[in-house]
């Protein structure tokens, strides 16, 4: 089993990478397999709504950046760790980017696979931010990962992080949530145990 971790930051190795990492040293511990994907510092397009993508599902039409890359890993993952900085008290706008992208393109390689969002911030703005990645989880039919507490981290650098014993409490109690859940679904399938089938078809809209 394996974990595919998401660093939504611009800095490769800055605060939202320490709590992922965290995360990993417990998933690896539990013999579950990771890797922290950083989605780099370069320029992301945003979704632009061509649609292109229902005409070649699992691969967006822009071809330029981390997306479809995303989307090949996604298909072998078990599971997924968003992390992102808090800015303006919501996510990245990189991250926001890759995964309107790669769930409008890709969503099958996500759907039924656990998830959880992990932010960072130097003071506040992070129950936002979670809340904003918590969505792309839920309408994508992935159980959400809790802890015993909000999935955050404070600190102005990665050495502050480290020196916040809740926010590391919460990553590794998370990480072991995540692990336990793995193992439960795996066990499940192995006892025949698949997963739903969505009802599909009915869209509703509200301007007549």
């Amino acid at each position: 089993m394996n974990v595919l971790l998401l660093n939504g930051s611009s800095r490769p190795n800055g605060c939202t990478y320490t709590a992922l990492a965290e995360v990993a040293r417990g998933l690896e511990a539990a013999g579950i397999q990771t890797e922290i994907l950083f989605l780099g510092n370069g320029p992301i397009r945003d979704c632009t709504a061509c649609r292109t993508c229902q005409k070649t599902p699992g691969r967006c039409v822009f071809d330029d950046d981390i997306v479809n890359s995303l989307i090949e890993k996604a298909r072998t993952a078990d599971g997924f760790v968003f992390g992102t900085p808090v800015y303006y008290a919501h996510p990245s706008g990189r991250i926001l980017s890759v995964l309107d992208r790669a769930f409008y393109a890709g969503g099958a390689a996500f759907a039924h696979k656990p998830a959880a969002a992990v932010a960072s911030a130097r003071r506040a703005g992070t129950t936002a931010s979670v809340d904003v990645l918590n969505k792309y989880f839920t309408i994508a039919q992935m159980p959400v990962v809790s802890s015993t507490y909000w999935n955050m981290v404070h600190g102005n650098s990665p050495e502050e992080v480290l020196q916040d014993a809740e926010g590391l409490q919460t990553m590794r109690n998370l990480a072991a949530n995540m692990a336990w859940l793995l193992k439960c679904i795996a066990a499940g399938r192995s006892a025949g145990i698949d997963v739903p089938q969505a009802e599909r078809g009915a869209r509703t809209n509200f301007i007549r």
